[in-house]
């Protein structure tokens, strides 16, 4: 897993290894430069040739005929050391014999000292133009076009900058950097952040000009020692194109990891080989038995979907409970699927006496009227505490007293909410993630979630293209279906079912709470893109023998 900074963190970080002599805040602004140089080439080779654009290609701009023009690069720099990463990249742009302008916001005088020193640096070598300029200059162009206003030092709402990136749509001077773009747009490279982004919640701070968009346009956000939270939530995701993460040489102590371990999120990016193997002396016991709760009569497709991911997963058994007016729907439906007759709690609990059940997976269009008894049942302080998954109508038929269910829970329970069962459950915490953000760091889903799971005392699952999961003790994990990982066909009917039956049938094997979301939440995307578009929820379970294979199971 990679570990995921908050700005503050990342100060820390750089700040600690300043102190310790290890590095100089001028050194570590170089790295940045030259990493941010890097990615460009590495994304777009054609601008780590020579000095400049060679013959044109059929139906590019006329200039493009010319031989030995140079490549021209635009800089804007912010008031921070954001903009001293831009003045590297400048002059080592400028090194390379790139043709490179420099527009600064704010005035050289207040620019913090390592970034005072490569703007006087970049002065040796060029002229540095005030932002205003660049904003009312109709005529100017460029192959590349570096974000370095403001990075993870955004804080508030951008200046009026509006009138500068509007003129990008009529430049037509350009270098053509993908199919889909407009010819007359540049490369667009934002320097840890599209400037106007939160670095710690990924959200847009409002600006004047509803229309104004510019942090959409970067192409490529490089960012340095660790990707940060606002890299894979909120807003961000759809504005940071993609992520190119570069070492700085950074290594945080033993002592401040120590000391931070459960305010660092991580990164979802493999499961774990050997928790996932299944061992050859266990029978069907040895790996669990999972219980999936069903509807009524015409609503059991749901239940049958979780308990069809339980036994994918690995479950050694699983029992559908079904009250008897669906038993003949359910029983026409399943083979190697078990099923039981529950009507009501009292039948629940006497089934729950069987103690070789060690999950439960409650909620899967079980109906509102009938699941609160059903919850109280499964969740008795007599009964032994299960590992319980609920979701859907188990957590949406508490919306009128979300406290009576807390009071029932206990620490082995996953909750596994969408936006909407999210927003019943725990309306406050909704209602402050929704609140327009007026300054920084704005409260993100990682701050909601968190929450949520303090005060449920439970794991939540809060789920959506960058599911975020939580436990009480602060230990918290993202799983991003952004960038190479974009699975939108995962937004189909019954895919959520499938993945509490993921979750139950890992704990059915063992698999502690945070661990079974986890690893579940990783597999859910896994499935969905090894399957690819038109994906409907019955394909996801089917997929997990191919991704089991190509983990080396």
């Amino acid at each position: 897993m990679t570990e995921l900074l908050t700005a503050a963190q990342m100060r820390a970080i750089e700040q600690a290894a300043i102190d310790s002599g290890e590095v100089t805040g001028l050194e570590l602004m170089e790295r940045a430069g030259q990493g941010v140089v890097e990615a460009i080439f590495e994304e777009w080779p054609e601008l780590a040739g020579a000095s400049g654009r060679g013959a044109s290609p059929s139906g590019s701009p006329e200039y493009l005929d010319k031989e030995e023009v140079p490549f021209r690069a635009v800089v804007l720099c912010g008031p921070g050391n954001n903009g001293g990463d831009g003045f590297v990249v400048a002059r080592l742009l400028h090194e390379r014999g790139w043709a490179v302008e420099v527009f600064l916001y704010g005035e050289a005088e207040k620019l913090p000292p390592d970034a005072r020193v490569n703007y006087e640096r970049w002065t040796d070598l060029g002229e540095v133009n005030d932002v205003s300029v660049c904003a009312m200059n109709k005529g100017w162009s460029c192959d590349l076009l570096i974000d370095a206003l403001f990075g993870t030092g955004t804080t508030r709402a951008l200046p009026d900058l509006g009138e500068l990136f509007w003129n990008m749509e009529d430049m037509v001077d350009c270098f053509q950097v993908e199919p889909l773009h407009e010819i007359g747009r540049p490369a667009i490279v934002a320097i840890d952040f599209p400037s106007g982004v939160c670095a710690d919640s990924g959200r847009d701070f409002p600006h004047r000009d509803e229309h104004w968009r510019f942090s959409a346009s970067a192409h490529i956000t490089v960012c340095f020692h660790q990707p940060k939270l606002g890299h894979f939530i909120g807003d961000a995701v759809e504005k940071c194109g993609k992520v190119v993460n570069k070492d700085i040489g950074l290594r945080p102590s033993h002592e401040w990891r120590k000391s931070n371990w459960r305010q660092i999120c991580k990164l979802l990016q493999a499961a774990h080989q050997d928790w996932l193997r299944k061992l050859t002396d266990q029978n069907k016991f040895g790996n669990g038995h999972s219980v999936v709760l069903t509807g009524e009569r015409g609503h059991t497709g749901a239940a049958r979907l979780a308990a069809r991911g339980a036994l994918r997963v690995g479950a050694g058994l699983v029992t559908l409970c079904v009250p008897e007016d669906a038993c003949q729907e359910v029983a026409s439906q399943v083979t190697s699927i078990m099923m039981k007759t529950v009507d009501d709690a009292a039948d629940l609990s006497a089934a729950l006496e069987d103690k070789r059940i060690n999950a439960l997976c409650i909620g899967p269009a079980l109906g509102l009227d009938r699941a609160k008894p059903l919850v109280a049942a499964a969740l008795d302080a007599g009964q032994q505490a299960r590992p319980t998954v609920l979701d859907a109508d188990a957590l949406s038929a508490f919306a009128d007293e979300p406290n009576a269910l807390f009071a029932m829970l206990h620490e082995k329970c996953v909750l596994t909410p969408h936006g909407g069962e999210f927003a019943r459950l725990f309306p406050d915490i909704s209602e402050k993630l929704n609140a327009v953000p007026t300054k920084g760091p704005a409260y993100s889903k990682v701050d909601a979630t968190r929450e949520a799971a303090k005060r449920a005392g439970c794991v939540v699952l809060f789920k959506g293209a960058d599911t975020v999961i939580a436990a009480p003790d602060g230990r918290c994990s993202i799983n991003s279906a952004h960038y190479e990982r974009s699975a939108p066909w995962l937004a189909t009917a019954g895919s959520g079912d499938v993945l509490a039956g993921f979750i139950t049938g890992l704990l059915a094997r063992g698999f502690d709470p945070m661990g079974a979301a986890e690893t579940a939440a990783w597999l859910h995307v896994e499935c969905a893109l090894k399957f690819g578009p038109g994906l409907i929820a019955e394909d996801i379970p089917e997929q997990l023998p191919a991704v089991f294979r190509d983990l080396g199971l």
